[in-house]
């Protein structure tokens, strides 16, 4: 565990390989620690819910229902004034005024609430919601990313809401990638300039294939080889 040290150093001593620490030199060594972890709160399944919780609210709207999804997630503040103030999420709503999905969207709203009230890492919520089918087929939403089911879409909602708060960090592409993606988009438009006619919303080329990485159709063929001008995501890589 690493230990900011806000005092001046005012002397130190050098032990021998697998010597041990006399009481004395123990007690100096736990009690910053101590301090800090008593003093620090965290997100467990038995803290106080709050008066007040800061929330958010994300709506959802598929082509497969014509009313909308309302995800509300409420988040509490942990240690807040305090230079250690955390934002985590505390509960999740989900409204509709259509009742064909009430029981297992109540249900899937009470195991996410219980997973962050729990405490620790709840990121794995995002994959594991993400990675839920339809059989009966997905969808695409706006900027061309496919849709597998409805639950996905609803684990994208609570990983943008993750991100917002910092639990979460968008991989971002690197200069090097930014340039070659930029670069590849050039010569796939000088080369199929009567084709290179863009989608008003993803703004890809509007021939571009699916990308089975991030899901968004931005594939294009380039000097033989398929690759994603929105991830990078090459076959010959």
């Amino acid at each position: 565990m690493i230990q900011k040290i806000n005092k001046k150093i005012t002397g130190y001593k050098v032990l021998p390989p697998n010597s041990p620490a006399s009481n004395e030199d123990q007690n100096l060594i736990q009690a910053p620690v101590q301090e800090v972890a008593l003093s620090l709160e965290s997100m467990h399944e038995n803290v106080a819910r709050p008066e007040i919780l800061y929330g958010s609210t994300y709506k959802i709207k598929t082509p497969q229902s014509e009313h909308a999804l309302y995800i509300t997630i409420n988040d509490m503040i942990l240690n807040q004034g305090s230079e250690h103030e955390e934002r985590r999420p505390y509960e999740v709503f989900i409204n509709s005024k259509n009742m064909e999905h009430f029981q297992w969207v109540l249900a899937l709203t009470r195991v996410i609430s219980a997973v962050f009230r729990k405490g620790g890492d709840a990121c794995f919520l995002v994959d594991e919601l993400k990675a839920v089918f339809d059989p009966r087929g997905g969808y695409f939403k706006k900027g061309g990313v496919f849709m597998p089911s409805l639950v996905a879409e609803i684990g994208c909602a609570i990983e943008s809401h993750l991100k917002s708060i910092g639990m979460l960090k968008d991989p971002e592409l690197n200069d090097h990638q930014k340039q070659f993606l930029a670069e590849k988009r050039r010569e796939f438009d000088a080369l199929h300039a009567d084709a290179a006619q863009t989608d008003g919303e993803s703004g890809f080329p509007a021939k571009a294939l699916l990308c089975g990485k991030c899901q968004t159709k931005a594939v294009v063929l380039m000097d033989g080889c398929m690759t994603c001008l929105n991830c990078g995501e090459s076959k010959c890589s």
